[in-house]
C-alpha cells in the first residue's frame, strides 16, 4: 500500500484536527438525536422552542394515518436536531474522506470512519483511535527520515578515489 509523501504531513495534521473536531460534534449531534427519538416515539412527545408552552417545553406527538404528527407550535426543536445532525454528518463524511485520503488508507478503513456518525458513541472511539494511529505514524516517519537524513550527512556521498599518478 502507497505511503503519504513526507510532502502532505502538514495537510495531514490539518486534516486529522478538522476531522477531531467534526467527529465531536457529529457524535455529540447523533446522541441529541438518539435521546430525541427515544423521547417522541417511547414517549410520544417533541421539544419545542417559544409557542404558547412557554420557553421551551414539550408537546405531545398524536398517531395519525400519515404518521406522527406534533401538536406544539413554535420552532421544533426535535425537527431542528434531525437536520442539524445530516448536516454535520456530511461534513463529517467529508472530513473522514479527507484525513482517508491523505493517509492512503485501504477502503475499509474509510467504512468504519463514516460509521462513526452512525453508531452512537462510536464517533468518540474513532476519533481518539485516528488521532493516536496518525500521529503515532507521522512521528515515526519523521523520526526515520531524520536518521535517514543524519546517516547520510556523516557518510561521504562519494567515496574517496584513490589517488593515481596522474592525480598527483
Amino acid at each position: 500500500m502507497p505511503q503519504p509523501k513526507l510532502a502532505t504531513f502538514p495537510a495531514i495534521r490539518g486534516a486529522l484536527r478538522f476531522y477531531q473536531i467534526a467527529s465531536v460534534i457529529t457524535g455529540v449531534m447523533l446522541l441529541l438525536l438518539c435521546a430525541e427519538m427515544i423521547i417522541k416515539y417511547a414517549f410520544g412527545y417533541e421539544l419545542f422552542l417559544g409557542g404558547s408552552g412557554g420557553f421551551l417545553w414539550f408537546a405531545p406527538v398524536v398517531e395519525t394515518a400519515t404518521g406522527h404528527e406534533s401538536t406544539g407550535d413554535g420552532v421544533n426543536l426535535s425537527l431542528g436536531i434531525l437536520i442539524a445532525h445530516g448536516w454535520f454528518y456530511v461534513v463529517y463524511l467529508f472530513a473522514c474522506f479527507r484525513v482517508w485520503s491523505l493517509m492512503r488508507w485501504g477502503f475499509g478503513r474509510f467504512i468504519m470512519l463514516a460509521l462513526g456518525g452512525i453508531v452512537p458513541l462510536l464517533s468518540f472511539f474513532m476519533e481518539a483511535r485516528v488521532a493516536r494511529d496518525v500521529k503515532a505514524y507521522l512521528a515515526k516517519r519523521e523520526a526515520d527520515e531524520a536518521s535517514a537524513a543524519a546517516s547520510a550527512s556523516t557518510t561521504p556521498a562519494h567515496p574517496a578515489t584513490p589517488a593515481t599518478e596522474g592525480s598527483r
